[in-house]
């Protein structure tokens, strides 16, 4: 299984676990992170998303890269809206966590498309 299809699994099933957890767990998850249910559902569709790319190298890396942007994007919002313009929350916490997220998983994206023969 090559990088991509790795990483993917890995974040996907994080992704979903947390995303399912958030339902279950009232409070701020691991007392760092704000939820509600928008949110988990985001998290839900995005591991299932990754767990769904996971199932190949190509799909493995336009999953991590269209996911990844989204979340680097959800991060850089946290800075701009942490209640995310009411919708939910983005702010504190949240913000490092999309950022690294989608950092890592759209480099995994480039470097493994660079290994790929063409």
């Amino acid at each position: 299984m090559g990088m991509a299809r790795t990483v993917a699994a890995v974040f996907g099933a994080i992704y979903l676990f947390i995303g399912i957890i958030g339902f279950v767990v009232a409070t701020p998850l691991f007392g760092l992170f704000s939820v509600n249910g928008l949110h988990n559902l985001v998290h839900i569709v995005v591991g299932g998303a990754l767990l769904y790319g996971a199932t190949s190298s190509a799909s493995a890396i336009q999953a991590s890269r269209w996911v990844g942007a989204v979340l680097f994007i959800l991060g850089l919002l946290g800075f701009v809206s942490a209640d995310g313009f009411g919708l939910m929350p983005l702010g504190g916490n949240d913000i490092w966590l999309h950022l690294s997220s989608g950092a890592i998983l759209v480099a995994t994206s480039i470097f493994e498309a660079a290994d790929e023969p063409v």
